[in-house]
């Protein structure tokens, strides 16, 4: 089990880290909020630790673009502060648990294994969807191949997850931020541009079948449809 350990204290840290790591957990240990997204970002977690005061940008911060990322990360809160508002915060965040510091190191443990317990049976019903029918076509992300008609095209690995996130949210919006932090890492200008062309790439890809259709939902995100019946 790999887990993302953010604490800004390097002594406790340490310690935290060196004894998960006795009871068999991989854990990334990030010092503040900043590296503790990039690092969420770039592996795959499952559990997040995060001391709730640290600098640059708290764990509660921290915490919210995590679930924006992926609404499933299972999260403990660890904090020095007990006031009930702050554990309400956590929990309002989406937080599994919430550990005031100090704590019996035993009893952290506990509630890892209970947090993990928790997500496993959720986790196995949702392994990862490689592939998809949309409309006559044949979308296979792992071989990055989409088919019609014995016609395959091999899509770049950007439309890859493009296409993927719109499958996987078909006839329904797929936000724009959602996609552009999950794919581009950034929500700005430039990146939502080169999202557009990508899914102008992705329009032209699937133009052979006139019942799929990538709409453009203003000021919210892409819409892709499958149409049952199409007027010729």
């Amino acid at each position: 089990m790999n887990i993302l350990l953010a604490e800004d204290d390097p002594n406790f840290g340490i310690v935290l880290r060196d004894y998960l790591e006795l009871h068999d957990y991989n854990v990334t240990l990030c010092k503040d909020g900043c590296l503790g997204i990039t690092a969420f970002r770039k592996g795959k977690y499952d559990l997040c630790i995060l001391d709730v005061m640290m600098p640059e940008k708290d764990g509660f911060t921290l915490a919210r673009e995590i679930k924006k990322l992926n609404p499933e990360a299972p999260i403990i809160f660890l904090t020095a502060k007990a006031m009930k508002e702050d554990m309400l915060e956590g929990f309002r965040i989406g937080a599994d648990d919430y550990i005031t510091k100090p704590f019996d190191s035993e009893v952290l443990l506990c509630k890892i294994k209970a947090v993990l317990n928790r997500k496993a049976p959720l986790q196995a019903e949702q392994k990862e969807q490689t592939r998809f029918t949309i409309g006559r076509y044949t979308f296979e992300s792992n071989l990055r191949m989409l088919a019609i008609n014995g016609t395959e095209v091999r899509l770049s690995p950007k439309e890859v997850e493009l296409l993927k996130m719109l499958c996987l949210h078909l006839n329904d919006v797929l936000p724009r931020d959602q996609a552009l932090e999950k794919i581009w890492h950034e929500d700005t200008y430039f990146t939502a541009r080169s999202m557009d062309v990508y899914i102008a790439k992705l329009r032209k890809n699937l133009k052979q079948d006139p019942s799929v259709e990538i709409i453009n939902i203003h000021g919210r995100g892409y819409r892709l449809c499958v149409h049952n019946s199409v007027m010729i």
